[in-house]
């Protein structure tokens, strides 16, 4: 299970720490990934961290304004989001796949519930 956290509304320019905590299986041997997916629109790629963290991949969009990580400690996953746009305004999904990283959300085989960002303009 994934259970992700922290969106809420703030104001463009604003920052938000979405967290994804994953329960019932071996976190470490996963990859995760974030994706949201706006009203209207389809579900699209924000980024991606291998099982180590050594590898991360972001969205052009949001490159340079978002960070993942995650803490298998802990089994969690972030996604630190600063200068944040009207346009990041989405509910944000957290999944995990076993194998290679992807940036295609039909390969991964959990996801959380999803938590709605809103940025104001």
């Amino acid at each position: 299970q994934l259970q992700a956290s922290g969106g809420g509304l703030v104001q463009a320019g604003g920052s938000l720490r979405l967290s994804c905590a994953a329960s019932g299986y071996t976190f470490d041997n996963y990859v995760m990934a974030w994706f949201r997916q706006a009203p209207g629109k389809e579900r699209e790629f924000v980024a991606v961290i291998t099982w180590s963290g050594g590898i991360t991949y972001y969205a052009d969009s949001v490159k340079g304004r978002f960070t993942i990580s995650r803490d298998n400690t802990k089994n969690t996953v972030y996604l630190q989001m600063n200068s944040l746009k009207p346009e990041d305004t989405a509910v944000y999904y957290c999944a995990a796949r076993s194998g290679t990283y992807a940036f295609t959300h039909h390969v991964y085989n959990y996801w959380g519930q999803g938590t709605q960002v809103t940025v104001s303009s």
